[in-house]
């Protein structure tokens, strides 16, 4: 016997443990059935991210001086590391953080993947120096990119490890 809920868009399905040969995940709670709205949003997200990135790398190899594009680089990581935490979230949880505390996205990316939610939370804390001070990040630029890569290397693996 199952039932069939929805939980804010996501739909999750019940079983009656007596009859169930699903196989369970590490909690002991069946799979959860992904919306296949959820699945589309992450792919665009996923692509997104990888715009974000690519576009990050082009600046900081072409620029005709480095240290004066920092700041716009490191804002395109933190921006791409942003758009690869939505797609670890949506693969293994079927939502995203989508309020204005950015907390809530490193609490909600924590709740699945702890290690990858440290490095979200390096490039949220370069966001405001890096796109709205006259502080420059250029000490941060590689740190921000290993944290960025991280996140979009998790985002790739994170549809095959939740079985979309």
């Amino acid at each position: 016997m199952s039932a069939c809920r929805t939980l804010g868009g996501v739909h999750q399905v019940g079983h009656d443990r007596a009859h169930d040969t699903t196989t369970r995940t590490d909690t002991g709670t069946p799979p959860m059935a992904i919306d296949p709205r959820i699945v589309t949003i992450s792919k665009h997200l996923l692509r997104k991210a990888e715009q974000f990135f690519h576009l990050a790398e082009i600046g900081r190899d072409f620029a005709d001086e480095p240290d004066g594009v920092d700041d716009a680089v490191v804002t395109l990581w933190v921006h791409a590391g942003i758009a690869a935490s939505d797609v670890i979230c949506c693969a293994r949880l079927g939502k995203h953080a989508q309020g204005e505390d950015h907390k809530d996205a490193v609490t909600l990316l924590g709740s699945v993947d702890p290690a990858t939610a440290k490095h979200l939370s390096v490039l949220l804390g370069l966001k405001t120096r890096s796109g709205y001070t006259d502080t420059p990040t250029s000490t941060e630029s590689k740190r921000a990119e290993r944290a960025a890569e991280a996140l979009i290397e998790a985002a790739r693996r994170a549809p095959a490890q939740a079985g979309n």
